[in-house]
């Protein structure tokens, strides 16, 4: 046990591997694979019935949501400065490709399989690497009409090869879902969706039978407004914090469900006004005079109409018509002439044109947009539900996700609260792999390890697979002096989230320093696999491969 032992103290000194909360994971439910749909149609399957409806939602945004990499393709190149990275998005005998290269040292590429996005903001693409799917660490620019690197990314001096793309972003830009092979949450045994953009059973259900005249479907309008708008937050509502409920998943969430069964919302209140730039339409719309006035009876559909967009030359007057089927005639008239535009001064364009999940007009639709907004004087954060129809339906266990979800964050206060929180849903859930793993998080960043130990080993017994589990425990017998311990716990974690370079370097030092310098390359080159720019990772075989062969990162 002695080489062991000094082995611990190598990969505690390297520092490789850090904390993973289990709040990332819990507002994406379970990574334990799922029924998905399998075989959906398109919405190629309505336009026999409805051609027209059909050929005008082919040019929506909505329609226009995902597709192959190739479709509407703008080629280009560009270095960014932050890496000093060469990136070079070109076509080759008929496929899309992504190079990068940086003095020489450092080439590759990526095959650019399916886009994400309108394209009206921008474009995200997505690789795929042994069946994970990843997005590329570029993204378009439509309107700056470049290239450049993700929201996320823009300051990083490594290329981010490894961005996981999770089913939530995928399930808003795509249709027909497929479920993640057990384990991970973004390996999937073929394609991950079976249709481009967000086809018609997206929003009127699948409607078994009605395709053979048996059965109809769900016209969203005529739904009780609580599941009405379901259908619309789903993609247009993020919330600060969401947290998925056992055993569901937001991709099975059908029209006419309620979707506070699969997900419960949360906004930060109290303590700060709302910023434009931080909402999604749907809460931007709740916090209008118009929605407050008109109750239910406003919705998205007011407004929009799902099935066609006007023409960019048609959109002044067709969106003043809807301002003016409330407010009449004689009123608008009355209130500025001049100006048809009503969107151009309540609702103007906000200035965040490269952030992902933001809106790009401002539906708060405030009476002067120019006005200062209010100064409130910072009591704490407050969690609240939203809509606050939901507040009877919350539990301990929302609470206390929602809570971890911001601690990890870094939001003063919000530890304390998610753990108490935690340790009454635990005792309410003992069995719920998620509370257990998340209260062994917040246990293990406040140095309480043995309870941590204990909280770990119980998720374990009930989701085998649980990567954060098994990763976080790891940490814990290695700092023991376990270092056996810990690598039987990393080696099933990294082999089923092998981009996850923190826990292949690990177990590279583990065995580098063992004397057993081949199975430690291997875990290096696969680190490098999906994290090719990974300095400490180069560093390390650099070293391995010099004359004295020393585990140094």
């Amino acid at each position: 046990m002695r080489a062991w032992d000094l082995i611990a103290l190598a990969v505690l000194a390297a520092g490789f591997t850090s904390y993973v909360s289990a709040q990332t994971a819990s507002s994406q439910g379970s990574s334990t694979a799922t029924s998905a749909p399998s075989a959906v149609p398109g919405s190629e399957a309505c336009a026999g019935c409805h051609s027209e409806i059909y050929r005008s939602y082919k040019k929506t945004a909505m329609a226009g949501a995902s597709g192959a990499a190739g479709d509407g393709l703008t080629t280009g190149e560009f270095v960014d400065k932050k890496s000093g990275v060469t990136y070079r998005v070109f076509e080759r005998e008929g496929r899309v490709w992504m190079s990068y290269e940086r003095d020489g040292e450092l080439r590759g590429e990526r095959e650019l399989e399916y886009f994400i996005g309108s394209g009206k903001k921008g474009r995200t693409y997505l690789f795929s690497d042994d069946g994970y799917l990843f997005e590329a660490p570029i993204n378009w620019y439509s309107q700056e009409g470049r290239w450049n690197m993700t929201p996320a990314y823009t300051e990083a001096k490594e290329i981010p090869m490894n961005l996981p793309s999770y089913s939530s972003c995928l399930n808003c830009h795509t249709s027909g879902l497929q479920a993640r092979v057990l384990g991970t949450r973004n390996k999937f045994s073929g394609k991950p969706y079976l249709h481009d953009g967000i086809t018609c059973e997206r929003c009127h259900g699948a409607g078994e039978g009605h395709l053979e005249g048996k059965g109809g479907i769900v016209n969203p309008a005529k739904l009780p407004a609580e599941r009405r708008d379901g259908i619309c937050m789903e993609c247009h509502f993020e919330g600060t914090v969401a947290v998925g409920q056992p055993g569901k998943h937001l991709y099975q969430f059908q029209p006419g469900d309620r979707l506070a069964d699969d997900i419960h919302y949360f906004v930060l209140g109290g303590n700060q006004p709302p910023a434009a730039e931080a909402l999604s339409q749907y809460q931007a719309l709740s916090l209008s005079m118009c929605k407050r006035k008109s109750g239910d009876k406003m919705w998205c559909g007011s407004c929009h109409n799902p099935h066609s967009e006007p023409a960019a030359a048609d959109k002044a007057a067709y969106y003043r018509g809807k301002c003016v089927a409330c407010h009449g005639e004689a009123f608008a008239a009355k209130h500025n002439p001049h100006k048809p535009d009503c969107t151009q001064c309540h609702m103007p364009s906000l200035p965040s044109t490269d952030v992902a999940h933001t809106q790009a007009t401002d539906h708060r639709i405030l009476r002067n947009p120019m006005a200062a907004q209010p100064v409130l004087i910072s009591v704490g954060p407050r969690l609240e539900p939203f809509p606050e129809s939901e507040a009877p339906l919350l539990t301990d266990r929302d609470l206390a996700l929602a809570w971890e979800g911001l601690a990890q964050r870094g939001i003063e206060g919000a530890s304390r609260e998610s753990v108490d929180y935690l340790r009454k849903a635990v005792k309410e859930s003992p069995d719920d792999p998620t509370l257990l793993s998340a209260l062994a998080f917040m246990e293990q960043q406040e140095g309480r390890d043995r309870e941590a130990r204990e909280l770990y080993e119980r998720t374990l017994k009930i989701r085998p697979r649980s990567n954060t589990a098994a990763t976080n425990l790891g940490i814990l017998e290695a700092r023991s002096g376990h270092l056996r311990r810990a690598v039987e716990l990393w080696q099933p974690a990294f082999e089923r989230v092998p981009y996850r370079s923190a826990i292949g370097m690990d177990l590279a030092m583990a065995f580098c320093v063992a004397g057993q310098k081949d199975e430690a390359r291997r875990y290096v080159e696969r680190v490098l696999e999906f994290n090719p720019d990974f300095g400490k990772a180069r560093q390390l075989l650099a070293h391995m491969d010099d004359r004295q062969g020393q585990c140094k990162p």
